[in-house]
């Protein structure tokens, strides 16, 4: 699978599965746009893991939930790059809590970042992508958002919403040679899963047919098969990463 030539932007790109993304993607022979908006550390970690590993990589900073941020992003990316070829909406944050207990602000950000910040980066790069008449869109989704969670019923929304507009926007664009699909990750080992007790971490496993946490880099293998020519038939699908725990 060779991504030479392309240009590719990872939302949320500097840490966690966002970083193995952004490592796949570079090691493809795309060069990466790697997106934060509050920690510069951890993107410049990123940027050098992949320019040690011979890929080239760019640092771009904004926050998904604003437009007027994005619209100036993406008018730099494609001044410096002249085109996007990929766009990887992984961009995400929780605000957990209770249904009866959770504020309406808590609802807000959720969706802003989750939802609308795929929606509106998708909208800035669709243009483009148009023109040049190739494209690859994956919106980075849940299992939560398929089978739901406790807590947290602004998460779920919003990853049941990008499966929504990852099949309206696959609609909309397929004449013009762009896919979209999205990815549903389970229960991916990160710094968070790393810091459980082991009853909960045993009592977590048992719901995962395979029996094993998941990793970032198991979400990014799915991706860059949909980003390459082998994906090329696939628009409208969202592939399940989660060990079995939800089966269509």
């Amino acid at each position: 699978m060779n991504l030479q030539g392309k240009i590719a932007v990872v939302t949320g790109g500097s840490r966690g599965i966002g970083r193995a993304i952004s490592l796949r993607l570079a090691a493809m022979g795309a060069v990466v746009y790697i997106n934060y908006v509050s920690r510069p550390d951890a993107a410049e970690e990123t940027r050098r893991l992949i320019e040690t590993s011979g890929g080239t990589a760019r640092i771009i900073a904004f926050d998904v939930a604003d437009g007027g941020q994005i619209q100036e992003a993406f008018k730099r990316i494609v001044s410096e790059a002249g085109r996007v070829d990929i766009l990887v909406n992984n961009a995400g944050i929780t605000r957990d809590g209770l249904l009866a207990r959770m504020k309406e602000s808590e609802w807000d950000q959720v969706l802003s970042t989750n939802l609308k910040g795929a929606f509106l980066c998708a909208k800035a790069v669709s243009k483009t992508m148009m023109k040049q008449r190739w494209g690859r869109i994956v919106n980075i989704t849940s299992v939560i958002g398929f089978v739901g969670n406790a807590g947290q019923v602004n998460y779920a929304a919003a990853k049941a919403g990008l499966v929504g507009i990852t099949k309206a926007m696959a609609r909309e664009l397929a004449s013009r040679n762009i896919t979209v699909n999205s990815v549903a990750p389970g229960y991916i080992q990160t710094e968070m899963t790393d810091a459980l007790p082991e009853e909960a971490r045993r009592q977590l496993l048992q719901e995962i047919p395979l029996a094993s946490l998941g990793t970032p880099e198991d979400v990014a293998g799915a991706v860059a098969y949909l980003v390459s020519e082998d994906g090329r038939y696939l628009t409208g699908q969202t592939l399940h990463v989660n060990g079995g725990m939800f089966m269509q």
